[in-house]
């Protein structure tokens, strides 16, 4: 099939890739051009190159790779004359059929030739595949394109009615492939064109469900069994590489340091707390006005006679200011009255916007406690012990040795795959049937079955060796006796 040869030559059938979706055949033929959108080629510049080069264009924009044709190729490059067999159906098609080195194929409707050159390769020099076009346009095409491809030997192609004129071959193939509008009217031609000392098998290619039921009822008929129906379809799956999943060890190193981490938390939590603690109890808090007791209600009293007193003096003093500075006055009056008012133990009252700014320093204080000796001593216990637990862990653990890799930037890597919710192709139905030979020996009973049952005589055989005894008759309704054997 096509050049086996290294390098293009002229008169070639090549595969052009211009894309993923766009791949033509071509036959090369020096002194034409190729045009694409990718630039202008002349065919004279494949001749030569090897299989597989990529080709620049003349204006230097573009470029196109030259392929050898394979069946996979041809495929998806042929011109398309009718509905073709993909890839998909040709693989399962072959398995199912059990079509191999050697093999001999009927295949009954060529169309486009996408199934032909499929079989034509797996069934190699030693097999041989007998195809049959109705269509003559398409025979004469498709006939042309063998012989183009070297294909003779191993392709007969042949224009005929096979529904109504059956096949060439008797008795010879080991497997047939329909292609057709009706299958069930070639069922019985296809039945005597395979082999009939060994285990055959038929496909119906069908894109219709009525089309499978008449074939189904049609293949019962012609005594073939095992009948089953397939439909093939492709989704595409997705493979990538993702970072390789960490081990359980590992899992289990980070939840130890994610437990110890919040055990040392807790620890520090209840250090500040004893610290904040500490600090509250040693300075003293102030008093409030509300909290004074019953007997301080006297002394007020008492000083507020000396405050007036006060108070009048200051008045006389500062009346030549003028009546601008009685706020002033009011001022001083009420800070000499503030700092003049002590209660009954002696401590200071303090006015309510120094209480709060006080409370306010406390507050400040307990967010941010001074721990003592004690405290950090049992801190840096604490760490000394999570540190040591960490590098236990580390040297112990299986995958220390990766997680250092992982560190510096040398993850390893695994391939994963998913499928993809598009699912591509075609309501056509595969339908297959096998074909079990009938012993002789099954015939011949068959046979005899049918003929009326002969009168059976009964014999007496003697199991002795010596000549000179000669066997007594029995009489009727009595068992043999020793050393004899009945037959009929």
């Amino acid at each position: 099939m096509w050049s086996s040869a290294r390098h293009v030559a002229a008169g070639d059938t090549v595969i052009v890739w211009l894309t993923r979706d766009q791949v033509q055949p071509l036959v090369v033929t020096p002194g034409k051009d190729f045009n694409t959108k990718f630039g202008n080629f002349r065919q004279a510049d494949f001749v030569g190159v090897p299989y597989g080069s990529k080709v620049p264009s003349r204006t230097g924009r573009g470029f196109v790779h030259i392929l050898r044709p394979t069946p996979e190729l041809w495929t998806i490059a042929l011109p398309h004359r009718t509905q073709i067999l993909y890839l998909a159906d040709i693989s399962f098609i072959t398995s199912c059929l059990n079509i191999r080195q050697g093999s001999k194929v009927i295949e009954a409707g060529t169309g486009s030739g996408s199934f032909s050159h499929s079989i034509a390769r797996t069934v190699g020099p030693l097999g041989h595949l007998y195809s049959y076009e109705f269509h003559e346009a398409r025979f004469a095409k498709a006939k042309e394109e063998f012989t183009r491809h070297g294909m003779d030997d191993t392709v007969t192609v042949q224009h005929r009615n096979v529904c109504k004129d059956g096949f060439t071959v008797i008795d010879e193939v080991d497997a047939v492939f329909l292609d057709l509008p009706a299958p069930w009217e070639a069922a019985e031609h296809a039945k005597k064109a395979l082999r009939k000392d060994r285990v055959t098998r038929i496909c119906c290619f069908s894109p219709c469900i009525e089309q499978v039921l008449r074939t189904v009822n049609a293949l019962n008929e012609a005594g073939f069994t095992e009948i089953t129906m397939f439909e093939t379809l492709l989704r595409p799956i997705e493979v990538f590489q993702v970072p390789q999943m960490q081990s359980v060890s590992v899992l289990s190193d980070k939840l130890k340091k994610s437990e110890q981490k919040r055990e040392d938390k807790r620890l520090r939590q209840i250090a500040a707390n004893k610290a904040a603690a500490a600090t509250a109890a040693a300075k003293p808090k102030p008093k409030s006005k509300s909290k004074r007791k019953r007997g301080e209600v006297e002394d007020q009293d008492e000083d507020g006679v000396e405050d007036r007193d006060v108070a009048n003096v200051l008045e006389s003093k500062d009346g030549a200011a003028g009546e601008g500075t009685t706020s002033n006055k009011n001022k001083r009056v009420k800070t000499e009255m503030d700092n003049a008012t002590s209660n009954a133990d002696g401590d200071v009252e303090l006015p309510q916007a120094q209480a709060q700014e006080a409370d306010v320093e406390i507050e400040a204080e307990v967010e941010d406690p001074t721990l003592d000796d004690e405290d950090m001593d049992v801190l840096e216990e604490s760490a000394i012990v999570a540190e040591s637990n960490t590098l236990a862990s580390s040297r112990s653990s299986p995958t220390a040795q990766s997680v250092a890799l992982a560190a510096a930037g040398f993850m390893p890597k695994m391939n994963v795959s998913k499928a993809l919710p598009e699912v591509r192709g075609h309501t056509s139905y595969l339908t297959f049937a096998c074909l079990i030979p009938v012993p002789a020996s099954t015939s011949t009973f068959a046979s005899s079955a049918s003929a009326p049952p002969a009168a059976a005589a009964a014999t007496t055989v003697p199991l002795s060796s010596d000549a000179n005894i000669k066997p007594e008759p029995e009489q009727a309704g009595e068992l043999p006796s020793t050393g004899k054997a009945t037959t009929t």
